[in-house]
């Protein structure tokens, strides 16, 4: 190999590994917000119906396929909203937009195909205090 091969190869290896670190990051907008205690309702102003401890408020853009094996990848990131696109190991896949309301407060939208049917819907979530100890 000639010195332009090796650095030709240098070039590609770089850009591959921005190109796994841009899948591994978490997307800046949800960067304020923190792992805790979540309540999720299908309005801003309506009952929750589900309330969970997350590590990382960024499995809320998985919200069909919560219990679910998925890899993510971050399609756009700017100001406080960022779209994310999810595929499952089961076959299940998905598409949301997270708003970041506040620190404690998203706007997910969201939609995909989950056992083998069409899903499409809006959530909110709210943090509210850290997981319970156990």
């Amino acid at each position: 190999m000639d010195g332009r091969s090796i650095r030709l190869l240098g070039y590609g290896a770089g850009l591959a590994l921005i190109g796994l670190l841009s899948v591994a990051a978490a997307p800046y907008a949800l960067a304020p917000a923190s792992g805790g205690q979540w309540q999720v309702a299908d309005s801003a102003k309506g009952v929750p119906r589900h309330s969970l401890c997350l590590a990382d408020p960024i499995l809320l853009s998985q919200w069909e396929h919560r219990a679910a094996r998925c890899t993510r990848t971050i399609l756009s990131d700017q100001g406080n909203k960022t779209v994310i696109s999810y595929t499952c190991a089961d076959g299940g896949f998905g598409r949301s937009e997270v708003s970041l309301l506040t620190p404690r407060t998203m706007r997910i939208a969201t939609q995909g195909i989950s056992a083998g049917g069409p899903f499409n819907y809006v959530l909110h979530a709210r943090r509210v205090g850290n997981c319970p100890t156990r």
